[in-house]
């Protein structure tokens, strides 16, 4: 990959993420108008949609031979093996709901490989950033996840999909069982915030379930280059967007530190699930 081309990716992406970031941070609290976005529960307001515009818009601005795909303007641009995800306000439901979690994701893959994440915590004016194989940073300070005492002890995520019912029997079945074994499993609504945690070491693993979007990659690579294991729930190494080391789709993972990751892992797997 061209290092400059990267390097202005990465200040392209941070500055759109920030500029996001304030424009949801001064219409926080105030009064919003919020609408029911599908069938599923997933809630959209005018902020999302204007910050949604102004990422997009600067994203193209730069690099016009690459596509962008939204998660309010959906898929756009030319065809390319650049692609751009974007999620303009992550947390929606707690920023509707006047919750201090909220945030913004923006990832660049490069035919199927995610190589650049940027994730913006909003509230609290914090921008992480990843670069493959260049590790994970906040400002100036690199980020490795590291373990804390024993798993049963530790704190991890829980994260689902807007499409998981309330009837999903395996969802509950693996929720119930890791809030057993584990002494805290935490479920925050900002999928983008909680890899972050994840990845400066505040948590000690993630599950995912059946949890797939522009909400995922950053904070997934942001993980990853913190030292975090990622797999799917058979074990298959996560590479790509929306697959493993193979070809398909992976929803399902399970993410922690290598200490962790195996003993997490089996968790989930005695479910059956």
């Amino acid at each position: 990959m061209d290092k400059n081309m990267m390097r202005l990716a990465r200040e392209t992406a941070m500055k759109a993420a920030q500029l996001a970031g304030e424009l949801a941070r001064t219409s926080f609290g105030g009064k919003l108008r919020i609408e029911q976005k599908g069938d599923r529960g997933d809630l959209v307001t005018e902020v999302d949609v204007q910050a949604d515009h102004l990422i997009v818009d600067a994203l193209r601005s730069v690099f016009p031979e690459h596509r962008v795909y939204s998660e309010e303007a959906g898929e756009g641009g030319v065809a390319s093996d650049w692609v751009w995800h974007v999620d303009p306000l992550d947390g929606t439901n707690n920023y509707a709901l006047g919750i201090p979690l909220y945030g913004v994701s923006i990832s660049l893959s490069y035919q199927g490989q995610i190589v650049l994440g940027v994730v913006h915590d909003s509230a609290m004016e914090l921008t992480y950033t990843a670069v493959r194989g260049e590790g994970s940073w906040l400002g100036e300070t690199m980020l490795e996840a590291k373990p804390g005492g024993p798993l049963a002890k530790s704190t991890i995520s829980w994260i689902q999909g807007h499409g998981v019912g309330k009837d999903d029997a395996g969802a509950r079945k693996l929720r119930h069982h890791l809030e057993h074994r584990i002494k805290r499993v935490l479920r925050v609504w900002a999928p983008s915030i909680t890899w972050a945690m994840l990845a400066r070491g505040d948590l000690h693993g993630i599950v995912l379930y059946n949890s797939e979007g522009e909400d995922l990659y950053a904070g997934l690579l942001l993980a990853q280059e913190a030292g975090v294991k990622v797999t799917d729930f058979a074990g298959n190494p996560v590479m790509r967007v929306g697959g493993h080391a193979g070809a398909g789709s992976a929803p399902y993972l399970v993410a922690a530190v290598p200490e962790y990751h195996d003993e997490l892992l089996k968790l989930v797997q005695e479910t059956g699930v």
